[in-house]
Order: C-alpha cells, then sequence, then structure tokens
C-alpha cells in the first residue's frame, strides 16, 4: 500500500480499455476466476493482486491469480482496510495483495470495501522491512504534521518519506510526544510497515 497510481495517459487508457470489455460480458464468471458468491445484495468477492489504481478514472487495476486482469471502479464511499483500520484508496501499492467485495453494474465491476490481505514488501533506510507485524526501530527528520488525523511524515535516511500513523490506542506519552511534534525534529520510533511507505506507530524513543 503507498500512493503508487497508474500514470495519467497510456495505462490510464488501457485500464478504461479493459474496464469497457469487461461491461460487455454478461456474466461474472466468465471475467472473474476466483469469484465468492456473496449475500442477496448482489455482492460477490475478487481476490488477486493491484496491478495499479488510476484516481482519475476511479479504477483500481486487479490481477487475479489465474493471470486474469479485472477493473474495479471505486468511489469516495470505497473502504480499503488493513488490521481493522480504515484507509484511502490512494493507500493501495501495485502488488498488494486484496479482496474487495464487487457489484455487478450497468456500467462494469464496482467495489464499496477492499480487504487488504498482505501489503507489498519493500525497504526502506536499508533496514530489512515489513516483515508481516514485524516491529522496527526507525530514526528521522519529522516533515509535516496532521494532528487532526493523527499523521506526521519523517524523512528517512535514504531519503525515502515515511507516513507514520499513531495507534488506535496510544500511550498517554506518546499522545504529548505526538501533540508536541515540529517539523525538524529528528524522532526515534518503533513501528509496523504497513506498507513500503506507511508505519504505524507502536512507540517514541
Amino acid at each position: 500500500m503507498n500512493m503508487n497510481r497508474f500514470g495519467r495517459g497510456a495505462a490510464a487508457a488501457g485500464m478504461l480499455a479493459a474496464l469497457t470489455a469487461c461491461s460487455a460480458v454478461g456474466s461474472l464468471g466468465n471475467i472473474l476466476g476466483g469469484i465468492i458468491p456473496g449475500g442477496g445484495n448482489g455482492a460477490s468477492q475478487v481476490s488477486g493482486y493491484v496491478a495499479g489504481v488510476d484516481t482519475r478514472a476511479q479504477v483500481i487495476g486487479l490481477q487475479q491469480p489465474n493471470g486474469q486482469p479485472v477493473n474495479l471502479m471505486f468511489d469516495a464511499q470505497t473502504k480499503v482496510v488493513y488490521n481493522n483500520q480504515s484507509y484511502p484508496v490512494t493507500s493501495l501499492d501495485r502488488g498488494d495483495q486484496i479482496t474487495a467485495r464487487i457489484q455487478n453494474t450497468s456500467n462494469g465491476y464496482y467495489t464499496d470495501l477492499v480487504q487488504v490481505d498482505r501489503p507489498v514488501q519493500g525497504s526502506v533506510g536499508g533496514e530489512t522491512n515489513t516483515s508481516s507485524g514485524a516491529v522496527q526501530s526507525i530514526q528521522g527528520t519529522v516533515r509535516q504534521i496532521d494532528q487532526q488525523n493523527g499523521l506526521f511524515t519523517m524523512d528517512v535516511s535514504n531519503g525515502a518519506r515515511l507516513t507514520v500513523s499513531m495507534p488506535y490506542s496510544p500511550s498517554r506519552a506518546d499522545v504529548n510526544k505526538f501533540q508536541t511534534l515540529r517539523s525538524g525534529d529528528v524522532v526515534r520510533i518503533a513501528g509496523v510497515f504497513l506498507n513500503n511507505s506507511r508505519v504505524e506507530l507502536r512507540q517514541f524513543y
């Protein structure tokens, strides 16, 4: 999961062409290899790997395990959930393994809920990273602070910029530290990588 997304040109056009092709097929079974039927509301589920996200066309490109691509439309109501926390669709990164709840609409396949089963792996600051659930020590320089949403960005040693989110139930000491952060502060934290650019705080050192 990250801010990576499809390019504005040929990639977006390719996704839209594929979406049009998908829309022309009457049966979900003809398009989706690993579909799991849902309840009586017409929703089903499909799993695969994120090929990219086109925010302008509002389309998630999905590569199924059988190699067949499918495009899923999304909107402002679409939720991305990982570790019981909600994130915007733009947090998806190419290679994330997901399961999406989908509905067949007149315009194609729409998803209102994307569950991230396994975020793509990567490396930051030269450290072995993003092993699922592994707590790591990270040091960097604070750049931007979003007090309202419990986020801050920090630059680490290899030039990468991480977005750090506060946990659901932080300690009072961590809350106090977060509230006193200033741009330019050098901080050291323990955190869990949610993807190659997003970390959930475990504690400030």
